[in-house]
């Protein structure tokens, strides 16, 4: 996919052109971003409630917090800045949201779980010169799980499921003795509550759910983010009818520029599939770019980006 980068870095005259495609998101929303800053910009209507939690806040005041923001257990941690599923913990006891504060090394966010049954990462980009934007990616999220047979413990099972076996390490950690634990026949055993590939979580496509009316509805959750133009909404939904209709929709995150279409880790896609979509998605992050450029919009020097690449790991 290199060459092909390089060709759109041409079109846009530009190496670092991907910057210049959300002038609404530090760097475009290329790296390091802040959670905190694009969620802002989404409107209550659809966005989990969130709290922001500052390096070096006193514990004893999170309770008060998690009240005053009617958010009670489980809720889920993760860090302000995120790096794909990395330090993201669902929490279900004062205790544990202690381990986590303690643990932190830096901002997080305190956010609800979201208990629609529905979790989706869907795709939108619209041209600065549209009033209507176009959804090119669905993808459906399918969690971490084993199913039991009545006699073998959750290990086992892992170890016997192709794509679970490779958490078997994280499990071992996190679930301890719980481990060995037999499962009852037929029971479905929820193994992993963080939708993130990286940690499990089967990617499914559903691209078969865009139509006219998905346009329109993330032309509106995303109408009042001015400089937003390209990205990937991480959601939950209480049901499909309720996602056309634009309803009972709850935003957990919002990606830029660099987010993927997640559909094309669908295990049944075909790798010549995935770099179709793939350059679809560039050329039209470098349409973008180019016709933000033309407005006076500057992508940022090489120098900025390895600043704050820098500065993450500094």
């Amino acid at each position: 996919m290199t060459p092909y980068w390089i060709y759109q870095a041409i079109r846009a005259k530009s190496l670092t052109f991907f910057t210049a495609v959300n002038p609404g998101i530090e760097a475009g929303g290329f790296y390091g971003e802040h959670k905190t800053e694009i969620m802002k910009h989404i409107s209550p209507e659809y966005l989990a409630k969130t709290i922001f939690i500052p390096l070096g806040a006193v514990f004893n005041e999170l309770p008060k917090l998690l009240i005053n923001n009617e958010l009670g257990y489980p809720i889920i941690a993760k860090p302000n800045v995120g790096e794909r599923g990395t330090s993201v913990s669902k929490i279900h006891s004062e205790d544990e949201l202690r381990q986590y504060h303690e643990s932190a090394n830096a901002d997080y966010l305190i956010q609800e779980f979201i208990t629609y049954p529905i979790e989706l990462g869907v795709l939108f980009s619209r041209m600065p010169n549209e009033k209507i934007g176009k959804v090119s990616s669905v993808t459906l999220k399918e969690f971490l799980s084993v199913t039991g047979d009545g006699k073998s413990t959750i290990e086992e099972l892992v170890l016997q499921n192709t794509r679970a076996r490779f958490q078997l390490e994280s499990l071992q950690k996190r679930l301890g003795s719980k481990m060995q634990e037999i499962v009852p026949f037929g029971e479905n055993r929820l193994l992993e509550p963080i939708g993130n590939h990286c940690r499990g979580t089967k990617f499914v496509n559903a691209n078969h759910l865009i139509n006219s009316q998905l346009h329109e509805v993330f032309t509106r959750v995303s109408e009042g983010f001015d400089g937003f133009f390209y990205g990937r909404f991480d959601m939950k939904v209480a049901s499909i009818e309720d996602l056309y209709e634009g309803k009972n929709i709850r935003v957990m995150e919002l990606n830029g520029v660099s987010s993927d279409p997640g559909h094309i880790y669908d295990p049944r896609y075909y790798l010549w599939q995935a770099y179709r979509d793939l350059m679809w998605h560039w050329k039209r992050a470098a349409n973008i770019s180019i016709m933000n450029q033309k407005s006076g919009i500057k992508p940022l020097p090489f120098g900025d980006i390895l600043a704050i690449v820098k500065g993450h790991f500094g």
